[in-house]
């Protein structure tokens, strides 16, 4: 009968029942997100992973991963080798104002046994699987439209109000910190791996909230975008017609991502690592001399790195954290971000065309957030409503791509500001 208890009260479901009943509910939201994005196709490459690596850590006894081990904002090493928990390593918790809950779920003297998902999330703290996204991303863009309109950055940068203006609102909310508030604000970027990147560093007890907001939130860019971009813009402006773009010869191509790096990190040397990746895979597509290695950064490289960095970012939304008036705040605030991002792109292309000859089409400044290619097709979806024969996406896809570029600099700054 002893053997019979003890097996008992071993499994997940004796703990449930003993145990912390929000666990419960983290299970129902994995299951919501597992249904978005199996059946309605929600950014299903990293919303399918980050809900099922929510699940399985939220699952009592599985023993995957252990906040602990990652609280303070550090990499706690010593407890990776079988070391046992020492007072003197609570008590500096307690200083550095970790929860209580987070404390709780280990005792002094006891020793942690490292999980799959702890492994897996070394590569998320230490900046690894962003980095290697954004060299995915860059070997499969075409930074052409961007090149041949350059005025198409200033709507990228423009695109980025979002991101400070959500800032400014979580500081007056009095919820966050300073560097939380820049966490949440990189959101309005529309660039997942760069707000992993930024909240690792700065904020790694709102990852998961914040990562589940900016993928949610990106999948969401046609249901967020059209309503503000016909709200900003005349029927008039939406049916302006914009000539083809000039032809980007291969040298342009090649010099551009040599360029952007150089400049970017001399002005922002924190987002080096982010644009150094991006525009290294850029290099290997435009180059045409790597043709293994573009084929590699564009498929296994980044379908491994997808999968790993879904899997450990979904751990980190445990009972303990996620559940909290801050992640109810952090939702509301990322769609806060996402519409003063699109009303940034759109309201500067407008005050551009008081000065220009040749027109702008203001919904191409909606692109500016860097949901690639995603804001490009909504502004060539709407263009096209108000206008049968435009054809906006080659244009949208200049801010589009410079969004990319002008949310890892914001990252840069706010790093070098908070980190």
């Amino acid at each position: 009968m002893e053997a019979i208890m003890n097996f008992i009260q071993a499994t997940g479901f004796y703990q449930i029942v003993t145990g912390d009943w929000k666990v419960l509910i983290m299970m129902v939201i994995a299951f919501v997100l597992l249904y978005l994005a199996i059946v309605k196709k929600f950014e299903p490459l990293l919303l399918l992973p980050i809900a099922f690596g929510m699940l399985i850590t939220n699952l009592p006894g599985a023993e995957m991963y252990h906040e602990i081990l990652f609280a303070g904002g550090h990499v706690n090493w010593e407890f990776f080798g079988g070391q046992p928990i020492t007072q003197e390593f609570m008590n500096h918790l307690q200083e550095l104002g970790v929860s209580d809950a987070v404390r709780g779920t280990v005792q002094v003297g006891q020793s942690i046994s490292v999980g799959l998902l702890d492994v897996l999330y070394l590569g998320v703290k230490l900046g690894i699987y962003p980095c290697l996204i954004f060299m995915g991303v860059g070997a499969g863009t075409d930074f052409g439209p961007l090149i041949a309109n350059p005025k198409t950055l200033l709507l990228g940068a423009a695109a980025q109000i979002g991101i400070f203006m959500t800032y400014a609102g979580c500081r007056l909310s009095t919820l966050f910190n300073a560097a939380q508030a820049s966490s949440i604000g990189i959101i309005g970027g529309a660039d997942g791996p760069t707000a992993i990147f930024v909240t690792s560093r700065l904020a790694p007890e709102l990852l998961g909230p914040i990562a589940v907001a900016a993928y949610s939130y990106m999948a969401l860019v046609p249901v967020i975008q059209p309503p503000i971009m016909r709200a900003l813009t005349s029927k008039e402006e939406r049916q302006i017609v914009m000539r083809p773009l000039r032809q980007v010869s291969k040298r342009e191509k090649i010099l551009f991502p040599i360029v952007v790096t150089v400049f970017v990190a001399l002005l922002v040397p924190s987002a080096a690592p982010l644009i150094a990746c991006l525009m290294l895979g850029n290099l290997f597509k435009e180059s045409g001399v790597v043709e293994r290695l573009n084929k590699t950064a564009q498929n296994e490289l980044m379908n491994i790195v997808t999968i790993f960095l879904g899997i450990s970012v979904g751990a980190t939304a445990t009972a303990t954290t996620f559940l909290s008036l801050q992640t109810i705040a952090i939702m509301v605030m990322g769609v806060v971000a996402f519409g003063c991002g699109t009303a940034g792109g759109v309201l500067l292309a407008k005050l551009m065309n008081l000065f220009l000859k040749e027109k702008i089409n203001p919904l191409i400044g909606s692109a500016g957030v860097s949901a690639v290619p995603m804001a490009a097709r909504v502004s060539q979806v709407e263009g096209q409503k108000a206008n049968p024969s435009n054809f906006l996406l080659m244009h949208a896809m200049g801010p589009n791509v410079a969004g990319v570029i002008g949310s890892a600099i914001a990252a840069g700054v706010l790093m070098a500001l908070f980190g």
